[in-house]
């Protein structure tokens, strides 16, 4: 292939000064001087004036991750908060990066109505108006000109914060009231996106009515999306991967192997190995070959170290009269069965056995084992139709009809020992019972859990915040195993990406004590099998 002709004549060079003056301009503030109204109105004209036109194609505005660190590439954005925004996360204030934030004067009164009383929603708002008298307070603060997001400590945050300090002049269609707090928010954005026309003015709202509204009437919209730990199209971290068809053929002869204790070791040199992760379970199925079923346990550079597993498919190896049925009931019995894993994180639709083999492990370890003190099952109180109202009795009596699976597998696990008669079935019944406490989780802040086998159920309901605070309930010696189906939440604002179940997936994964398995295979019955796929 011949080369490219020779440039004829020498490139262009830059001047320093050229750099120089752009970065001033870019980075100089409005001055303090104007009375409060005009001086906003001056600093988002400047950003506007400043700011090239957005490209055709960007038109998505979504709230950055805070680890993000790149750097700032497109114009900055004006971002209108909805109310529901601040009372979902308090923090997101702090969430955007280089871009700006504007509130309106409506979402203060909601923010104001909402702060009374105990609920999660109260305490946010509570919490995001504290963040907001801390900026409104800081020393050299002008909320005419801006409240700098960074002052705070909040470094990720370099953008600034902009109050309504004036009456705005919009107009919406006739069918829309005028008395109604969305619409007035609407309008708001509405005299912002033309008043500081081409810079975007994006409203950042959890009501999807509200974005399709604001649609409608041709303004920029879009969810909050910092409160996702997965995209729509990212996929969850299954826990599982499987070797190609001919890795023994091209690695085989750099494979290393040998015998510790009752498993084999596998040392590999692949270039699957930047995909691992420590505690994946990697397998290799071939027709007509030997199938392989490992755990990685170490990483180091190019390498990595693979330990086959105990196969409790087998009836010699049953955990409380409980043999697995599949491939990741196995995966999932090693890791509720080690004592170096402290954290399990089990995923699966209805009727995968999560919960039985949960509790059949804990038994074991608990009654057999006694290598915990007892069992300890919470879960999420969110019912899947009407609410039936206030529960009579204790807490225990309280969390009894949430408790259903728990008493629908206990009786299958007590049925597991044939030989023992009525009498022995019953003892061991209460026994079981005894070892097994139900708490709430409304009274599990403050408290430590030592030496216990933690079972939160239906973690698929719960919040990020939610999640954190039961994982830190642990103390020594005390194991978690969270369960959850994240195509059945029942819990409103909550999606698959913004479950805490998928956040604690998200962010465990990889640690050397933290195990997760998505179970894919229905075991419960064939109605079942198929309800869940059909349904």
């Amino acid at each position: 292939m011949p080369l490219p002709p020779a440039p004829t004549q020498p490139g262009t060079i830059l001047p320093v000064q050229a750099y120089a003056t752009n970065t001033s301009k870019r980075r100089k503030r409005p001055s303090n001087s104007l009375p409060a109204p005009e001086a906003a109105a001056s600093h988002l004209t400047e950003v506007a004036q400043q700011t090239p036109s957005p490209e055709p194609h960007s038109t998505q505005a979504t709230a950055p991750t805070r680890k993000s660190k790149r750097t700032v590439v497109g114009p900055r954005k004006l971002f209108v908060l909805d109310t529901n925004v601040l009372l979902h996360d308090p923090s997101s204030l702090f969430r955007f990066e280089e871009h700006d934030i504007f509130l309106p004067m409506m979402v203060l009164e909601e923010l104001d109505a909402h702060k009374k009383g105990i609920t999660e929603v109260a305490r946010n708002g509570r919490q995001a108006s504290r963040s907001l008298d801390a900026l409104a307070n800081h020393r050299g603060s002008d909320i005419g000109t801006g409240l700098h997001l960074n002052s705070t400590g909040h470094n990720e945050a370099v953008g600034q914060l902009f109050f309504q300090t004036q009456r705005l002049d919009y107009d919406l269609p006739l069918s829309l009231p005028q008395g109604k707090a969305d619409n007035q928010i609407l309008g708001v954005v509405n005299a912002l996106s033309k008043q500081y026309a081409p810079r975007e003015v994006v409203l950042v709202s959890k009501d999807i009515n509200m974005r399709v509204k604001a649609r409608a009437l041709g303004l920029l919209s879009d969810d909050y999306q910092n409160d996702k730990v997965l995209a729509d199209g990212d996929v969850l971290y299954s826990g599982t991967l499987a070797l190609p068809s001919d890795f023994w053929s091209t690695h085989g002869n750099t494979v290393e192997s040998w015998q510790q204790a009752n498993h084999t070791f596998y040392r590999i040199t692949s270039p699957i190995v930047p995909q691992l992760l420590i505690n994946e379970f990697v397998y290799f199925e071939a027709l007509g070959e030997p199938s392989l079923y490992t755990r990685v346990t170490e990483i180091r550079g190019k390498t990595a170290v693979l330990k086959t597993l105990k196969d409790y498919t087998h009836l010699k190896n049953a955990v409380w009269g409980i043999a697995t049925r599949n491939r990741e009931q196995n995966f999932a019995m090693n890791l509720l069965m080690d004592p170096d894993i402290d954290f399990v994180t089990l995923a699966g639709t209805a009727g995968t056995g999560k919960t039985l083999m949960a509790l059949a492990a804990g038994l074991t370890q608990v009654l057999d084992d006694r290598r915990y003190a007892e069992i300890i099952m919470t879960r999420a109180t969110v019912s899947m139709g009407e609410d039936i109202g206030f529960l009579p009795g204790t807490e225990v009596e309280k969390m009894g009809p949430w408790m259903g699976a728990l008493d629908d597998n206990l009786e299958v696990l007590c049925k597991t020992d044939t030989t023992a008669g009525e009498w022995g079935r019953t003892a061991t019944h209460e026994l079981i019972r005894s070892r097994i406490k139900i708490k709430s989780m409304n009274f599990m802040r403050g408290r430590t859990f030592l030496n216990k086998y933690v079972i939160i159920d239906e973690a698929q309901n719960l919040t990020p915040k939610q999640m954190k605070t039961l994982i830190t309930r642990a103390g020594p010696g005390s194991k978690i195993i969270c369960m959850g189906n994240l195509t059945q939440i029942d819990t409103p604002y909550l999606t698959e990406g913004s479950s805490g179940l998928t956040y604690a997936v998200d962010k465990f994964k990889g640690w050397q004590h933290n195990g997760h398995i998505t179970l894919a295979r229905g075991e419960r019955s064939r109605l079942a099998d198929f309800a869940s796929e059909v349904l």
